[in-house]
């Protein structure tokens, strides 16, 4: 019995082992026609979701694949992430052992753009603000401000469906020979992959103590804070409909149904 046990387990783990590898040679062979089909400079991140990967192979059918990359230039953006998530995925097992990916089919795409700050802050006239911070504010409290209370209290979870949002800009800035700290509240809006920053107000001061800018002084100032920043494209030609500010950076969501992994083409923008 023990040795009955002791090959059931060294069996087990063989059949665990072959599974793995052959997983793993059908993500670094979609990769590859990933970084093809999507204009990348380097192999995207490929993980084929579930277990075992064995029965999904032998079927030709995958509930999920997920496909990312980091450090995609976009213009003067130099640090953009991209994901991508593939559901109800038809892939035959010969297509994807030669390579050939023009019989697979993808029922649905999740896609998204994450811009960071950093990245941002090379968005001219961004330039002109020191040490660039995104944080969310709600859009009550960027358009009427003090009215609704503390902004922190404003705060509203933000639709996943929504193609608008509040946003905090913060930083340094050079104010009659002074360096001062300012904070700009203001909309971001969708138009295509195109992020309009769209500044309602400005304050002086740190997170502790703010002071509201004159109207005069916010006229000069709010420029400064204005910019429509070019995203690239979504992955497999998703439609961004959703926008999300998190703590430093932007997020792009869109989703589309029944595409064609071979008629994807230049979809990062990279």
């Amino acid at each position: 019995m023990k040795r009955i046990v002791i090959v059931l387990v060294v069996l087990v783990g063989l059949l665990v082992g072959a599974d793995f590898a052959a997983a793993t040679f059908a993500e670094h062979t979609v990769s590859q026609k990933a970084r093809e089909q999507l204009g990348l400079s380097q192999d995207p991140a490929v993980e084929i979701h579930g277990f075992p990967f064995a029965t999904q192979a032998l079927s030709g059918e995958y509930d999920h694949i997920s496909i990312s990359a980091n450090g995609v230039r976009v213009q003067q953006l130099q640090d953009v992430s991209v994901r991508a998530n593939l559901h109800d995925v038809t892939a035959p097992i010969s297509d994807l052992t030669s390579g050939n990916v023009d019989n697979i089919e993808i029922g649905r795409v999740a896609g998204e753009i994450t811009l960071k700050a950093s990245d941002i802050a090379r968005v001219p006239p961004l330039t002109n603000i020191e040490d660039l911070r995104i944080e969310p504010s709600s859009k009550a409290y960027v358009l009427h401000g003090e009215g609704v209370g503390e902004e922190r209290e404003a705060q509203v979870e933000q639709d996943s469906d929504d193609s608008t949002a509040g946003v905090r800009l913060s930083g340094k800035a050079d104010i009659a020979g002074e360096r001062i700290e300012i904070f700009a509240f203001a909309m971001i809006e969708l138009d295509g992959t195109t992020i309009r920053i769209t500044p309602h107000r400005l304050q002086f001061g740190n997170d502790q103590e703010t002071t509201v800018v004159p109207d005069e002084v916010q006229q000069a100032l709010l420029p400064n804070f204005e910019a429509d920043i070019n995203a690239g494209d979504m992955p497999f030609t998703v439609t961004p409909t959703a926008i999300r500010v998190d703590s430093g950076s932007l997020t792009l969501h869109g989703e589309a149904k029944n595409v064609s992994f071979a008629r994807v083409t230049g979809a990062f923008g990279g």
